[in-house]
């Protein structure tokens, strides 16, 4: 008897800084709502350059599978040079960024914020948290970064850098391959 595949999601990748556009299919012609900047998704399959990507709200979509940022599979080495000896102060900004955040929820829910008041409160809030077990993935924004931490210290695994040479955010993939059953 097989073993059933697993939904659990576990990132695989980010969304690059500037964020990117989605297809409904690997087809430049059926756009889709673009990836907010920094969003933790997982690699389902991959066609050529186009990448079959799913988030953690289970929303699934195509994407220009060369631009997503690759999380490792195991945690950085303990004595890499980019470690800072404390997690605590960026669990705090995190923290005091979502309490932000989920006051101007609540004052817009109770009808005493509007939209573009709401947008103002809410713009430049940035966080992006993944804690499994004694491992978490933490969003610096100050830095520009995405950090490993164990609990005692926190490693940077990920940083924000900027697209250039043929890599233009506004197009889709040119190449397409068929999976292997399709050959």
């Amino acid at each position: 008897m097989s073993k059933a595949p697993s939904t659990e999601f576990r990132p695989t990748h980010v969304v690059p800084r500037r964020g990117m556009p989605a297809w409904e299919d690997p087809d430049p012609a059926r756009p889709t709502v673009p990836l907010d900047p920094m969003l933790p998704v997982q690699l389902v399959e991959r066609r050529g350059d186009w990448a079959h990507i799913r988030c953690s709200n289970g929303w699934g979509a195509w994407v220009d599978g060369r631009r997503l940022v690759t999380v490792p599979e195991d945690p950085p080495a303990a004595d890499a040079a980019s470690d800072t000896a404390d997690p605590r102060p960026l669990l705090a900004r995190a923290e005091q960024s979502l309490a932000d955040y989920r006051a101007a929820v609540e004052e817009l829910a109770a009808g005493a914020l509007e939209g573009e008041d709401f947008e103002d409160r809410t713009s430049g809030l940035r966080i992006g948290i993944v804690v499994d077990g004694e491992s978490m993935w933490l969003y610096d924004p100050e830095e520009g970064r995405w950090v490993y931490g164990d609990g005692r210290r926190l490693t940077t695994y990920a940083t924000d850098r900027a697209i250039t040479g043929e890599d233009d955010p506004g197009h889709a993939p040119t190449r397409l391959v068929a999976p292997e059953g399709e050959r």
